[in-house]
């Protein structure tokens, strides 16, 4: 039997949050400050994004990769909430170990992604000394230091409330997964969030699995967006298959952020792909229910959005996925030649002197 869950809008949210700009449509029907050129880049960067993701997990299968957790299915709700945070930009992101696609579109090269996925000299977040991504990349205003469950939440609201008390009007995105949202660090970072009314949205991308534990046995209730209320801010579900969607709530959520403090924005997508390339998701998946989600694989609709609305044609949509092969072999190529980090450097990036 297929896991419940409730049917993602099928518009944003008519409620906004307080202070947030009614939207005005553009000629192409977009959300305000979204242009179509805006579309076809995050359409580039989701293709490239699924590329690298798919090579990541065969370079598993090789021996070449040790560890993955898959974004595929995720892609949508991270480059529409990311797209957001850029137009707004003053923005801090604190993803959580399935973000590929926050990170790498934030600034990484397919390169640079793949010397950190197979631990090569020159991996940009500890110089290949954490698990893949893993670390900080303070030039592109990205912290992820630790792959523990929820841990993110916390230090996301300690650095939006540093914000606070120096007056930056910075506003944190923070990232985490429906599981997480089982553990205390999350309770203690919203109810803190919310006493202190701090510039921070919290990005719930809610794929329905803790793992292998379904939503049904994680929580009684279908949203998780309605527990902002016992923080005392707002929450929105938001269906995390459309980049438009998620890049418009967002959006919202920062202005809300900015002026009146926390949001927390559900945004339901679906895991593609086994929790990380240790799993076997077939153990407790419904047969057919993937095969089902892809149905709605944002990397698809998203071309098939593009080509209706005369954007692009099939033929730039087939170019495009060709471009973006030829630079992810290229990366492949060369992180699999590089060397790792030397003995030498072990205590590099760890001690002071």
């Amino acid at each position: 039997m297929a896991r419940p869950r409730s049917t993602p809008t099928k518009k944003p949210p008519t409620k906004r949050p307080a202070g947030a700009k009614p939207v005005q449509d553009s000629a192409a029907g977009l959300p305000g400050g979204l242009t179509t050129d805006d579309l076809v880049d995050y359409y580039k960067k989701m293709v490239m994004v699924r590329l690298v993701d798919e090579r990541i997990w065969a370079l598993n299968r090789q021996g070449k990769v040790p560890i993955a957790a898959s974004c595929q299915g995720h892609e949508a709700a991270q480059l529409g909430s990311l797209l957001a945070a850029e137009k707004d930009g003053n923005c801090f992101l604190f993803p959580y170990y399935r973000d590929l696609a926050v990170k790498m579109s934030a600034g990484l090269t397919a390169e640079q992604v793949m010397l950190s996925f197979m631990g090569k000299e020159g991996e940009p977040y500890s110089n290949a000394r954490q698990f893949p991504l893993q670390g900080a990349d303070l030039p592109n205003k990205v912290i992820q230091i630790s792959n523990v469950v929820a841990a993110g939440l916390t230090q996301s609201v300690g650095y939006a409330l540093a914000c606070t008390m120096l007056g930056d009007h910075t506003v944190v995105l923070v990232y985490f997964g429906d599981g997480a949202s089982s553990q205390g660090e999350t309770h203690e970072a919203m109810n803190f969030a919310g006493v202190h009314r701090l510039p921070v949205i919290f990005i719930c991308e809610n794929n329905g699995y803790a793992i292998s534990v379904p939503q049904r046995r994680q929580m009684n209730l279908d949203d998780l967006a309605s527990r902002a209320a016992g923080y005392g801010f707002p929450g929105f579900v938001v269906d995390g298959m459309d980049l438009v969607q998620c890049y418009e709530a967002t959006h919202h959520a920062i202005s809300h952020a900015r002026q009146q403090g926390p949001v927390l924005l559900e945004m339901k997508v679906d895991r593609f792909m086994p929790h990380t390339t240790d799993d076997d998701d077939r153990r407790y998946r419904p047969k057919g229910e993937v095969e089902e989600a892809r149905k709605r694989d944002p990397v698809v609709t998203m071309a098939e959005d593009l080509v209706h609305r005369g954007i692009i044609t099939r033929k730039q949509v087939e170019e495009i996925a060709a471009l973006a092969l030829r630079e992810v072999d290229a990366a492949t190529d060369a992180a699999d030649a590089a060397s790792p980090p030397g003995a030498s450097s072990l205590h590099e990036m760890v001690y002071v002197p």
